[in-house]
């Protein structure tokens, strides 16, 4: 008898680059990431705190704040595919490009219960190191494939779909434990 498994609410995906990739801006990836990396370091700490409050006392996840918050996601997914080579285009601060998220807005009246926002962080603890083996061997992997693109100009699609679903595991962790829109326990698995 097969094994099912249902698809998590969370989504990432990212277009594979069927052409060459420019070997040039590969080269020099680590150089140019680094403005809009320091943009992104000081924002995402203000993310959890408010959720948190709004749903542990008034029961209630305002749509702009979740809106703001899933923006701010995807461009930081945006900028983490840039850096990961899986992207040539460098990243649009308000359009998809190839990063496709999906985040689904939660009825917090039925969907989410009051005091769990202080305790997901705490049980998402064996997903944190999980998530960090995963990203030792992530950041190992994207060094090979930097590699291949400047030899072959092409990112190998192995490659490519591990560090893809090593970033999709970690969107579902971040949605569970800190922007807080689900209390579903995300899987342990890579990809969707």
């Amino acid at each position: 008898m097969g094994e099912t498994t249902t698809a998590y609410l969370v989504s990432l995906s990212i277009d594979y680059p069927d052409r060459k990739l420019n070997r040039l801006t590969s080269f020099c990836r680590f150089l140019t990431v680094i403005p809009i990396g320091i943009i992104l370091e000081l924002i995402p700490g203000i993310l959890f705190l408010p959720p948190m409050l709004m749903i542990l006392f008034r029961k209630k996840y305002p749509k702009w704040w979740f809106d703001w918050s899933v923006a701010l996601t995807k461009f930081s997914s945006r900028v983490c595919a840039y850096s990961a080579l899986l992207r040539d285009e460098y990243p649009s601060t308000d359009e998809d490009q190839s990063v496709h998220i999906e985040i689904p807005y939660p009825d917090a009246q039925k969907d989410l219960q009051r005091g769990m926002p202080l305790v997901k962080w705490f049980l998402a603890i064996p997903h944190y190191i999980v998530l960090a083996v995963l990203g030792a061997a992530a950041v190992v992997v994207v060094v090979i494939a930097w590699f291949a693109i400047l030899f072959t100009g092409r990112y190998p699609r192995d490659l490519f779909d591990f560090v893809v679903g090593v970033e999709c595991w970690n969107l579902r962790v971040g949605a569970y434990a800190f922007l807080l829109t689900t209390d579903q326990y995300p899987p342990f698995r890579l990809g969707e």
